[in-house]
């Protein structure tokens, strides 16, 4: 069974997509952008705290469905400069405890919207 989960804690879908769903149990959360969701705009044009608004986003939606981001198995991590990535991982790892969940991380040429950062995550819900 696929069930969606949204939360305005986190912001909305910014095309046709759904801020996460659930099948079985885990939980496949879209890509995070750094949006403030009491603003609808980004938090900063700084790397470091657009990565910390997108996990923000990311827990709120682990919340949302009941989780939280201590069970998070694997994310992915797109950066527009991978010259940010020591800062960036500073700010993720005080998010997350060992075990570490897998992880990816791309350097790409462009995110929606200008980010810097954007940020997927699958987070187990037992």
């Amino acid at each position: 069974m696929i069930e969606q989960v949204s939360t305005t804690d986190a912001p909305g879908a910014v095309g046709p997509y759904s801020q996460a769903i659930k099948v079985g149990d885990l939980l496949f959360v879209s890509g995070q952008l750094p949006i403030d969701p009491a603003t609808g705009e980004f938090n900063s044009a700084n790397a470091v705290e657009q990565a910390e608004q997108c996990l923000r986003n990311l827990q709120a939606i682990a919340k949302a469905a009941g989780s939280d981001l201590s069970k998070t198995v694997k994310t992915t991590v797109l950066l527009t400069d991978l010259g940010d990535f020591n800062e960036v991982n500073r700010v993720y790892a005080s998010f997350f405890s060992a075990p570490y969940p897998a992880r990816a991380c791309y350097e790409v040429k462009a995110l929606p919207k200008g980010a810097k950062v954007e940020i997927e995550a699958v987070i187990s819900l037992i």
